[in-house]
């Protein structure tokens, strides 16, 4: 008798917990997405990244910071191939 109070009580506390979980994971989708910075925020760049795997090269023209984050390609930040001079 002990023993089956105790699985039951084990059961309701993981129910608890997966749906704690779920909650929050489904509660992340939900937020809603930030709105794009205004457009005089934006200034021109002139960066070239390339992938280290597979060498494909992209050119930014638009940014929101000086030197923005890299692109990621192939599951990997893109290398800033830009000399220091030109940012």
């Amino acid at each position: 008798m002990g023993f089956t109070i105790f699985k039951i009580v084990l059961a309701v506390a993981a129910a608890f917990v997966f749906l704690k979980v779920g909650m929050t994971i489904l509660g992340g989708f939900a937020r809603p997405v930030p709105p794009p910075p205004d457009p005089g925020e934006l200034r021109r760049v002139r960066l070239t990244y390339e992938c280290s795997v597979c060498s494909t090269t992209v050119r930014m023209t638009m940014a929101n910071d000086e030197v923005p984050e890299p692109p990621r390609h192939c599951m990997e930040d893109m290398v800033l191939v830009t000399s220091p001079d030109d940012i």
